[in-house]
């Protein structure tokens, strides 16, 4: 459940956040810093999701054990929220 909170929070300072001097020199309005932490810190959240669902459903099914992969995914997604929440509050100003 925090971790949908990092995300939301990411997502409002994205929002709120009017063009400022983060912006890269794509030509794509509204991606800089904080639009690429938000985009990887949603990424991280659906992978998450993604990986609830399937471990519920495992276990519906009577499955004991987590696969490996759903373990890695997991804690890859986890650290890779935790990079997106420090890089928005660094790259936020």
């Amino acid at each position: 459940m925090s971790l949908l909170v990092v995300d939301l929070f990411i997502w409002r300072r994205w929002l709120t956040a009017g063009a400022g001097a983060g912006q890269l020199p794509t030509g794509i309005p509204g991606l800089d810093f904080q639009g690429i932490c938000a985009l990887t810190a949603a990424a991280a959240t659906i992978v998450l999701g993604c990986v609830l669902w399937l471990r519920s459903h495992q276990l519906h099914h009577g499955a004991e054990e987590a696969s490996a992969v759903l373990i890695l995914a997991s804690a890859l997604s986890i650290m890779v929220l935790a990079c997106a929440a420090v890089a928005a509050i660094a790259f936020g100003g």
